[in-house]
């Protein structure tokens, strides 16, 4: 793409709107714990969210425990296991993917990105995090509960969520579970407005939509994605809250629990199943659609070259949203779901292969003949394209009724649920860390760690969830706390089980490595420059590093460019900052 330059500053366009004025906190509490400063809310949203992964990867190790040498371990008894299930997914998927995405990458990097002194609305997004916490904590206390946590599954499904049977069901988890994703939910939309309005309102003079690094593209339409997809979840949560503890039935139909039937029914257990999913798959896109912006922006800096095909990036994305809101039901396929449906279903997630497939053609492009440096974000970025496109291709499979139907309550869904959704998502988040920390604390990493963590966490978790889609084909079933009885089952894959679990623990481990780089870095990590990788977006020219409330000092910055100018033939060094002024032509009169 080539950019049209604007001339000297004097043709840039005058602002359309004043400077903003900053609230100025008055006190340490005011200044760092009710803080309306977007960079220290992401620094909160993103020490919540890596805690909260913490208590989930620990949930994990129990799951596996039992799954690799099941009846060993005496306190993992079938209600913990499905406890330790519903909690981790939950956690995983919304608490610390979404938040650390939307409220911690968001928050640090959309104001910086396009020139802004802060969020238009710090004050509600100061409440945005503190709901985030409020939910958290709302979460966690289930495990304090009589009874426990739900152990109905990630999903929630009912009527079996809140039937007696379910551990947690006709306790305190399952509507504390409902009680905290609602809250989540209204903090969410306090800080998803926020974003969306930054962008449109706030980009500084000359940051045009098409000048936006692909990060804010990506973290703009998520958000609105979700301000769209999460009130269906809401809307599902309320209803099932009131089934529990008013006794409605929205959901429950005619059943018989422990022998005796229920005084209520005719209520629709899928119509949760659709309410969920209609949630639930533009959230596999909330997370991945920042994961995408920052992988570009990763690989454009680390391989000193222009993104390829920016403007079909941006329209992939839009495209990818957009498609996001009609695929839902191919997770329903075994729910008795009409043909006719099934086939449209499987058409349009057919389809919305075509632009994530445009956006790795277009990364891979990007590559091609760059000056490629393998550092730490590079190789977890390298790392996030071979994964996606592994699990992207497994997901193909699932799309097709017909292979779905004996595929989908086995160990393959698991596998390939986790590439996608977890283990791709996860290496741009490590990617991201390792790219700005030195923007956040002024220090770098120590890179041999770096390394260390990424290639035990890189190829553990190809040796975790390779072999558990083999597991699938052979009919391994998911969602089970015991398989060591079932017939079909050999013993092959017993020993496969607890190999991937002690797989799955080393890289448990070296994660704490991770978390040991991150806490020696802040003080003893070597001092990082204001543009340490050469880059040419915005927050990578402040004043002053890590940047102050503010950003920008007396003058926030003026946009001459794109945010792609590397390697440009004849400019003196390999990058061009965004608010670099274009060198001046000379004119007719001086050449003559």
């Amino acid at each position: 793409m080539v950019d049209v330059p604007l001339g000297p500053a004097g043709a840039v366009p005058p602002a359309d709107v004043e400077d903003m004025s900053l609230y100025h906190p008055h006190s340490w509490v005011t200044k760092y714990v009710f803080s309306q400063d977007a960079k220290v809310i992401a620094v909160q949203y993103s020490i919540t969210a890596l805690s909260v992964g913490l208590i989930a990867l620990v949930l994990s190790w129990l799951m596996r425990l039992q799954l690799g040498f099941p009846g060993v371990f005496s306190f993992i008894d079938a209600n913990a296991y499905y406890q330790f299930i519903t909690m981790h997914g939950m956690m995983m998927v919304v608490y610390v993917l979404t938040a650390l995405f939307l409220g911690g990458f968001g928050n640090y990097l959309i104001p910086l990105m396009i020139g802004a002194r802060d969020m238009v609305f710090p004050y509600a997004n100061m409440l945005s995090f503190w709901f985030y916490l409020l939910a958290v904590l709302v979460l966690v206390a289930s495990f304090f509960a009589p009874g426990g946590p739900t152990g109905a599954g990630w999903t929630l499904y009912p009527p079996q969520a809140i039937t007696s049977g379910t551990p947690g069901g006709q306790d305190w988890g399952i509507i504390l579970m409902l009680v905290s994703l609602m809250i989540f939910i209204i903090g969410f939309t306090m800080g998803g407005l926020n974003y969306v309005v930054t962008v449109l309102q706030a980009r500084t003079r000359g940051m045009t939509l098409m000048r936006m690094p692909l990060t804010v593209w990506g973290i703009f339409t998520a958000s609105f994605m979700a301000l769209l997809a999460f009130p269906a979840l809401f809307v599902g949560c309320v209803m099932m809250l009131f089934d529990r503890t008013l006794g409605t039935s929205f959901f429950v139909p005619a059943i018989v629990e422990m022998g005796q039937p229920l005084e209520r029914s005719g209520g629709s257990p899928l119509l949760f199943q659709h309410l969920f999913w209609f949630f639930g798959h533009p959230e596999v896109y909330i997370v991945a659609l920042p994961a995408f912006g920052i992988v570009s922006d990763i690989i454009s800096t680390h391989a000193r070259r222009n993104i390829f095909g920016y403007r079909m990036m941006v329209w992939a994305l839009l495209a990818i949203g957009a498609l996001s809101f009609v695929v839902w039901a191919h997770h329903m396929y075994v729910s008795g779901m009409n043909p006719y449906f099934g086939f449209f279903f499987a058409t349009t997630t057919l389809i919305i292969a075509i632009p994530t497939a445009i956006k790795v053609y277009n990364w891979i492009l990007t590559l091609w003949r760059g000056n490629i440096h393998l550092t730490v974000p590079m190789l977890f970025a390298l790392a996030f394209i071979v994964t996606f496109v592994n699990g992207g291709l497994t997901g193909l499979f699932l799309g097709n009724v017909v292979v779905d139907v004996p595929l989908s309550d086995t160990m393959f869904v698991v596998a390939h649920f986790h590439m996608v959704m977890g283990v791709a998502p996860i290496l741009v988040i490590f990617g991201a860390i390792y790219h700005w920390y030195p923007k956040v604390t002024g220090r770098m990493l120590n890179d041999a760690l770096g390394k260390l963590h990424f290639w035990v966490t890189f190829l553990g978790a190809y040796l975790i969830f390779f072999p558990m889609h083999y597991l699938g084909l052979m009919g391994m079933p998911r969602r089970y706390y015991d398989s060591s009885d079932i017939a079909f089952v050999p013993s092959s894959a017993h020993t496969l089980n607890a190999f991937i679990t002690i797989v799955a623990l080393t890289v448990g481990a070296v994660q704490l490595v991770f978390v040991f780089n991150l806490l020696w870095s802040l003080r003893h990590g070597r001092k990082a420059d204001g543009n340490p990788w050469r880059a040419t977006t915005l927050e990578w020219q402040t004043p002053e590093t890590p940047p102050p409330h503010g950003n920008w000092g007396k003058e926030q910055p003026v946009v001459y460019r794109w945010a792609y100018d590397y390697s440009v033939p004849g400019a003196a060094r390999d990058f061009i900052p965004q608010n670099e002024p274009p060198v001046a032509r000379p004119s007719l009169e001086t050449v003559s």
